[in-house]
């Protein structure tokens, strides 16, 4: 058996969106927990429906490859995605994305310098409710794009 605790890339399949990347898979770092299960330890940028912190199951293919099977467990975070307006007052900043949320302390990472797509990780616990509010504020003032890639009831509920 593996060295359960290992890092291993956990793979996720889904269908691309129509506008969006191409890609229909991305890979999340992950801790091994067992034979089939691990922890997700990044933010997805692409993939819907699961957050840093979450378990995941996962098959192993003939090629050593780990492809997700469903979330065991949530870990209670949820993923934001923030697109700057590089015609708004945040041009194409990803560093601005982040100091307008820093009130938050939120963990993240930069998609790429040619598209300044911040994913975010909101924890279980946070000001869901202020939250919102400036990602709404944002959007509204020309700021940015988000979405909610993947949101608990306590985010849908503040």
């Amino acid at each position: 058996m593996a060295n359960p605790a290992e890092k291993i890339q956990v793979w996720f399949r889904f269908v691309p969106r129509e506008g969006w990347f191409p890609q229909d898979t991305e890979g999340l770092w992950a801790t091994r927990l067992d034979a089939d299960t691990a922890e997700v330890r990044n933010v997805p940028f692409l993939q819907d429906g699961v957050a840093e912190g979450d378990v995941v199951r996962y098959r192993t293919d003939a090629d050593g490859v780990h492809w997700a099977v469903g979330r065991v467990r949530s870990a209670g975070n949820c993923t934001i995605r923030v697109v700057p307006l590089p015609s708004g007052p945040l041009g194409r900043s990803a560093q601005a994305v982040h100091q307008r949320l820093s009130a938050f302390a939120l963990g993240g990472e930069v998609f790429s310098e040619d598209f300044p797509m911040v994913a975010l990780t909101a924890p279980a616990g946070a000001d869901f409710a202020g939250l919102k509010a400036l990602l709404t504020r944002g959007r509204e003032e020309g700021w940015w794009h988000y979405e909610v890639g993947c949101g608990t009831e306590e985010w849908w509920a503040a």
